[in-house]
């Protein structure tokens, strides 16, 4: 299709800011995996994270963060919201072992204003030492963020190369699907080339390390 008007580049602009988002559901995105910490402080249990968090990878809590001898990730435990409500003092101190994460509704990408609706982890735990200036625990996570907004059109897209035909075969099927012109039969063979070009894209993106198997033991 033509640019005509300046509706048609806000439409498309529109189309492309939602496929983004899209593609969220469809999996985890590498490239917009990110590093993170919060220092946990004494007796506080809830956390936010940052507002463009998808979701949560991997987490650990970290002990003499720092320190090159006696530094030690230990493995925290991610709960459902289920467990968490069945803990009966959620106030109780020690070393954390499980988090909840309260993924809310999160917030506009590139905001940087903590507001309720943000992300959150709520650790049991709570602490029972430090502060946010010198903490005893630190709580380290590996976060799926939100893919940037496409802006006004003069940034680069926030994708690899790798999914530019993926992204391009996308759009090309949003933007069929509000065409009334286009006859349906094009709009189906768009979305099987959409479909097809994520497979290719998707399967390539993805962990290379091989995968271990341990049975969890438990006593009766």
């Amino acid at each position: 299709m033509e640019l005509r008007t300046g509706y048609d580049f806000r439409t498309i602009r529109r189309s492309l800011n939602f496929m983004l988002s899209e593609w969220a559901n469809r999996g985890v995105n590498l490239w917009t995996i990110e590093q993170g910490s919060i220092n946990l402080v004494q007796g506080t249990t809830t956390y936010d994270l940052p507002a463009d968090t998808v979701d949560l990878i991997e987490q650990v809590i970290r002990t003499n963060s720092g320190d090159a001898s006696n530094q030690t990730d230990l493995n925290i435990t991610r709960i459902s919201v289920s467990t968490y409500s069945t803990i009966p003092n959620k106030l109780t101190q020690g070393r954390p072992i499980q988090v909840w994460v309260n993924r809310q509704s999160g917030q506009k990408s590139g905001s940087e204003t903590a507001t309720a609706t943000n992300p959150q982890i709520n650790v049991w735990p709570a602490p029972d030492q430090g502060t946010a200036q010198s903490p005893y625990y630190v709580f380290y996570y590996w976060r799926m963020r939100r893919i940037y907004d496409a802006g006004d059109g003069t940034n680069v897209v926030d994708i690899p190369f790798r999914f530019l035909n993926c992204m391009t075969a996308g759009l090309a099927y949003m933007m069929a699907v509000k065409r009334p012109e286009v006859e349906p039969m094009r709009v189906q063979a768009l979305k099987l080339m959409y479909d097809e070009a994520w497979d290719l894209a998707a399967g390539e993106d993805r962990e290379k390390a091989a995968d271990r198997f341990v049975p969890r033991q438990s006593f009766f």
